[in-house]
């Protein structure tokens, strides 16, 4: 970790006019399963598998964020931030992935929006943060199916109409790594699907689906920024040979290029579509147009670097490195090792850190929850953020992941990323050493 530096001179290093904020997402926090016309989502279904959330938890009432707009509204603005990261649910807002509009549903986000303006912060939608309408995946294909792309094109002019005129930011996709691989390929995240083929044509049309939408909205003329939110992980070899060199170059591919040269290349890397062989998708004319329509940002989230080998292709930590509750490697250099990476590689737009933050073993113990290792995390990531933007890299913002307690996907509510304590007893909001420390800084004299 880096020597705690005095919260006015970490300020400083970053422009007058940077964006501070929080992180969630629908799913992890507002509860509310079926409430007011919601339909389910693959989660909603994904949770009643036995064994596939490690704690058996469901998102039924996750923070009851639904029920408690107001007070955490209050809540965010207490902190200081300038904009709040939110998604939208799909199935909240249209309950079977098409069709009529769910009017509560999107009445919910209208008060979400106007809330945030209210309070002076600015609002930065997910159109999609993994929650696919149920309806589409149990009885159309969901990703695997190309109509699947159309269907989000639909939902984003639905968003768009109601609450485009008030958004600053508008994202597509958050890391649509996750929702094809983990989701389509090792079966660990919704909708619990192991196979290869299949994640790889979901990949391309969570892909193509985000360009029909780019489409779409660019067509409405809106004056918020558009663009896609993607995680990376940079990957490095374990040893020097040349195997485990050509393992992290595939890993490199798989989980980076695949996206970045789709995006903003224009065309899938050769050597990934030469490893997948008959895995590759299918892919129609016009398609690598349609995806590689210009953003007017990229989102990253950024946790920690991958070691690759040809024993193990992918791990989150070098052996003996500190780790987070994750088990994954606290490493902010490598953080902007993969900024100057990407400036050097692409013509990217400006870039936002939409993520960032770690999962440690929380007490709360006489009112506080002194979590000085999440502090001492965010403290050394902003750091590497300013290096990078001192060196070159367009950064335009930094969210922390997350305002608060929530539940962690495949980990249930066993895992803590907030800056806010959640009591999942009482609902009770409490926030923590790092989100007192987060408030200092942004309140801090520049």
């Amino acid at each position: 970790m880096t020597q705690q530096l005095p919260v006015a001179e970490l300020r400083r290093r970053f422009p007058s006019k940077f964006i501070w904020g929080v992180a969630t997402s629908a799913f992890q926090i507002e509860g509310a399963a079926s409430a007011d016309g919601k339909g389910a989502s693959i989660w909603d279904d994904f949770c009643r598998v036995p064994g596939a959330i490690a704690d058996g938890g469901t998102g039924d009432v996750a923070c009851d964020h639904y029920h408690r707009l107001e007070s955490d509204l209050d809540l965010i603005a207490d902190l200081g931030v300038s904009a709040y990261r939110f998604s939208i649910c799909w199935p909240r807002v249209q309950p079977t992935g098409t069709g009529p509009v769910n009017e509560p549903g999107l009445a919910f986000y209208e008060r979400l929006v106007d809330g945030l303006l209210k309070r002076n912060i600015q609002p930065y939608a997910t159109l999609y943060h993994w929650d696919l309408p149920a309806e589409l995946q149990r009885n159309h294909g969901g990703w695997l199916a190309r109509d699947t792309a159309y269907r989000f094109a639909e939902y984003a002019e639905v968003v768009a109409r109601r609450l485009g005129d008030r958004l600053v930011s508008l994202a597509t996709h958050n890391e649509p790594w996750v929702s094809a691989v983990l989701g389509y390929e090792r079966g660990v995240f919704a909708p619990g699907i192991k196979d290869r083929r299949i994640a790889y044509q979901a990949s391309h049309h969570l892909l193509l689906s985000h360009g029909l939408a780019m489409e779409v909205l660019r067509g409405m003329g809106l004056k918020c920024d558009l663009g896609i939110v993607l995680n990376m992980s940079p990957v490095s070899p374990a040893t020097d040979s040349e195997i485990d060199a050509h393992h992290a170059r595939l890993e490199d591919g798989r989980l980076i290029r695949w996206y970045t040269d789709a995006l903003f290349k224009g065309a899938y890397p050769q050597d990934i579509v030469e490893y997948l062989g008959a895995d590759a998708p299918r892919i129609e004319a016009g398609d690598a147009e349609l995806i590689a329509k210009p953003c007017d940002f990229v989102g990253i989230n950024y946790y920690h670097p991958t070691v690759s080998s040809s024993s193990n292709p992918a791990s989150p930590a070098t052996s003996g490195a500190a780790v987070t509750d994750m088990g994954w490697e606290v490493a902010p250099r490598s953080l902007s090792d993969l900024l100057l990476r990407l400036k050097r590689d692409y013509r990217l737009p400006p870039i936002y850190i939409t993520e960032n933050g770690a999962a440690y073993r929380d007490q709360y113990v006489n009112g506080r929850v002194d979590d000085e290792q999440r502090q001492q995390y965010i403290e050394s990531h902003l750091v590497a953020v300013a290096e990078a933007i001192e060196r070159g890299v367009d950064v335009r913002g930094y969210f922390v992941w997350s305002l608060m307690d929530n539940f962690e996907w495949a980990e249930g509510y066993r895992k803590r990323f907030g800056i806010v304590h959640v009591d999942y007893s009482t609902l009770r909001r409490t926030v923590k050493h790092s989100g007192l420390w987060y408030r200092s800084l942004l309140r801090a004299a520049i």
